[in-house]
């Protein structure tokens, strides 16, 4: 199983980026997919979490950030919206199921996102 980010960069306040996530060797369709972030001297958080047609979002993102997933094309997208420099961290994308009960996860090796001020 493989999920790769795409998408960081770095981008001035106020500005916007599109994270995706592609993944192969996975059954797509059937996870729960997120994204997290880990800022510098951070814990990692949920940024945002998309399954079952029901999207979750922390509140510090909630009216910026936009989280969609396109199952024909085995990928997850972050819209990122209004940046500001407490947005700058590793995204990670993220992806979870029960198998039999057991939850399984996967991540990706992350992208650099930095907000100027």
């Amino acid at each position: 199983v493989q999920l790769v980010e795409s998408g960081g960069g770095l981008v001035q306040a106020g500005g916007s980026l599109r994270l995706s996530c592609a993944a192969s060797r996975l059954n797509f369709g059937r996870y729960d997919m997120g994204w997290y972030r880990q800022g510098p001297g951070k814990q990692r958080e949920l940024v945002a979490a998309i399954g079952g047609g029901i999207t979750n979002y922390t509140d510090s993102v909630k009216g910026r950030f936009t989280i969609s997933r396109d199952n024909a094309k085995f990928t997850l997208y972050l819209q990122m919206n209004l940046l500001k420099p407490e947005d700058t961290a590793v995204y990670y994308c993220h992806a979870e199921r029960l198998v039999f009960g057991v939850p399984v996860n996967y991540w990706g090796q992350g992208t650099q996102v930095t907000v100027s001020s």
